[in-house]
């Protein structure tokens, strides 16, 4: 009997832990990567909510791009810098392969675009499920997926809120 119950508290902790494990899984192993051209990048929009106030950035090249209605070029990355009580939080980088699509089913893809949640460090936020980034950005396929393509529009060198 007491190896019976051995066993039986064995795969409970065995199942117990898997189940935590997938729990605490949400960030998955994608192409983006951290941006290293942050003091490159052009803050043309934002939003405060509360505590939090965020900077979207992108390269001044990029925005010409988006405002003159050519297609956005592989490589291109957009940065959303999130600061919490006036420091500086984390970072949300929605990156553009060629052919980065073809790494999700077609119910999830969001054209060439993946996106990535890093800590203020540069390190994944692995608390973060991207897969809900895509869920909302399909949203706006219709504008290559980007949310604040008419604040680019609107963009002459102050930041649209």
């Amino acid at each position: 009997m007491k190896l019976f119950i051995k066993h039986a508290l064995c795969a409970v902790a065995v199942i117990g832990s898997a189940t935590f494990v997938a729990w605490q899984v949400h960030a998955e192993t994608n192409r983006v990567k951290f941006p290293t051209n942050l003091d490159e990048l052009v803050h043309y929009t934002g939003r405060e909510r509360g505590d939090s106030v965020t900077h979207i950035k992108a390269t001044q090249t990029l925005i010409d791009t988006v405002k003159a209605g050519k297609p956005v070029p592989p490589g291109s990355q957009f940065v959303l810098i999130d600061y919490r009580d006036g420091k500086l939080y984390r970072y949300f980088v929605m990156e553009k392969g060629v052919n980065w699509g073809a790494d999700y089913d077609e119910a999830r893809r969001t054209g060439d675009w993946q996106f990535q949640w890093f800590w203020a460090d540069g390190s994944v936020n692995t608390a973060e499920n991207t897969s809900r980034c895509q869920s909302c950005h399909q949203g706006v396929g219709d504008r290559d997926f980007l949310f604040t393509a008419s604040e680019i529009e609107a963009f002459h060198g102050t930041p649209v809120n």
